[in-house]
């Protein structure tokens, strides 16, 4: 089976804005809006360990179709309603010919 799997675009209910934080050449933040629309959003909160092995409380998950940002890092922070939540960690599932499947976003 070498193709891609069918996203299960029921699931997404969630109005998300994706912003993406980068420095200028100043050295202040600069924000860019990099994905609004609807997304699959789960609240369960967990732990896990980070680089310096430092105990963090994930407050949830989002996950959307697709590539958002392709070949880039996703740093920066999720809108999801007035509520504004860190990314933690990013990662892009494939599909088995090698297409980005989804982006799942870790927030804290």
């Amino acid at each position: 089976m070498r193709g891609k799997l069918p996203f299960p675009t029921w699931i997404l209910k969630t109005q998300v804005k994706v912003y993406q934080t980068d420095l200028s050449e100043d050295g202040e933040p600069v924000e860019e809006m990099i994905f609004d629309g609807l997304a699959f959003y789960d609240e369960t909160a967990r732990q896990v360990l980070d680089a310096e092995r430092r105990l963090v409380q994930l407050s949830g998950k989002v996950i959307i179709q697709g590539d958002i940002l392709s070949d880039k890092l996703i740093q920066g922070y999720v809108m999801i309603g007035s509520v504004k939540r860190t990314i933690f960690r990013s990662a892009r599932p494939r599909n088995p010919d090698g297409s980005v499947f989804s982006t799942e976003l870790e927030l804290s």
